[in-house]
């Protein structure tokens, strides 16, 4: 037989609650700085991306050129 008052049941409660939101508080927290690091890891792919895709542009032209020189010289 439980000898616990209902005071004590719900002390025992409201700590366990609290030990969750303790916990779980810590876990978004560490969720977000996850969320942070990814983002700046999307940011710096982004940026990376875009100065491939300008370099390929880049490197058409070049090669439309020398084509463009090729055939003038083939005439």
């Amino acid at each position: 037989m439980d000898n616990r008052t209902s005071l004590e049941k719900l002390s025992d409660q409201v700590s366990q609650i609290l030990q969750t939101n303790s916990s779980l508080k810590e876990e978004v927290g560490m969720l977000r700085t996850e969320v942070m690091t990814l983002k700046a890891e999307k940011e710096l792919t982004k940026t990376e991306m875009d100065r491939l895709v300008e370099e390929n542009l880049k490197k058409d032209i070049e090669i439309e050129e020398i084509v463009n020189k090729i055939e003038m010289i083939l005439g």
